[in-house]
């Protein structure tokens, strides 16, 4: 059981790098514009503390982090030539060394809560009888 751990580990470390790493390559200019778009997706969600299904429902709640954030991952990796995601994943891999930021992760928050705000008030904003 501990090999299967640590597998496990090892592949979520992989996983937190390449997001990170396609965080870097959607913002840089030598990306396709394809794979930028995704990338900047694909990195928002993974790094967003909401998920697009709750991980309180059982299975599927579980479903976006185990099986479409890794597909997406693979799909813009896939878009994005070899030499520039080896430079992307280097880059990720040093930064790990760096302290984290509280305040990208309170931006994430707060843009999502801007989002379901406005959202919730074109819901019930009150519509004109026609």
């Amino acid at each position: 059981m501990p090999g299967l751990l640590q597998r496990l580990q090892g592949w979520a470390r992989t996983v937190r790098r390449d997001v990170h790493a396609l965080w870097i390559a959607a913002r840089d200019p030598r990306t396709p514009w394809a794979a930028r778009a995704l990338a900047l997706g694909i990195a928002a969600y993974a790094l967003s503390p909401i998920d697009l299904i709750p991980d309180f429902i059982p299975v599927l709640g579980l479903l976006d982090e185990a099986v479409l954030l890794p597909l997406g991952i693979l799909l813009v990796i896939r878009l994005i030539p070899p030499p520039l995601m080896q430079e992307f994943r280097a880059a990720a891999a040093a930064a790990e060394a760096r302290p984290r930021s509280r305040a990208g992760a309170a931006f994430i928050v707060l843009v999502w809560l801007a989002v379901a705000g406005l959202l919730l008030l074109w819901w019930f904003w009150p519509r004109a009888a026609g």
